[in-house]
Formats: C-alpha cells, structure tokens, sequence
C-alpha cells in the first residue's frame, strides 16, 4: 500500500477584535515613534510603559528583570527597536498549518 504524505498547506490568518489593551496600547506607541526610537535606540530592548520608555538594555533577560521588578506583569511591554517590521513580525510554516 502506497500512502501519500504530501499534504496541502493551510495558511491561517488570526486577527483578535477587542478593545485595547495596555499592551496593545503600549505596541501601538512603539509603531508610531519607530523611526525616532530606532535613532535613539536601534538593537537595544526597550520596556514600554503607559507610551514612554522606562529601560533600554542589550538584553531581553536585562530588560524583562528590570521590567518585572519595577511593573506590574501585564503593564509592560518588551520590544526590540529595530528599524522595519522585522522586529514584531514572525512567520511560522509547518507542512500542515502556516501563521503569518
């Protein structure tokens, strides 16, 4: 018996339709200064708190320790400024299912 394990690609899109969040919030303020913040910051980890940088540091770990001593879990984010969307933007494909 010959089995076929070629399988079709699934490509699926998730959009979440709510209201704002803190960190969605705190996202937006990073898009809409990224030009700025990457002439000031470009490499670095940056934490995002109420739309104003509280850290910048060379590390994630660096960042999310100082971030989690100082705020609330939830209220923070934790982004890497670099210029383009490579820094927020992943995409992922499996042979069965694809996220973009």
């Amino acid at each position: 018996m010959k089995t076929n394990l070629t399988a079709p690609i699934l490509f699926v899109t998730f959009v979440l339709t709510m209201e704002t969040t803190a960190l969605e919030r705190e996202f937006n303020y990073f898009l809409e200064h990224q030009e700025e913040l990457v002439k000031k910051y470009n490499g670095r980890y940056l934490v995002i708190v109420e739309e104003e940088v509280k850290g910048d540091f060379l590390t994630l770990k660096n960042a999310y320790e100082f971030a989690i001593k100082q705020f609330q879990l939830g209220t923070f984010l934790l982004q890497k400024c670099t210029p383009g969307e490579e820094a927020y933007t992943q995409t992922y494909r499996n042979r069965r299912v694809s996220f973009v």
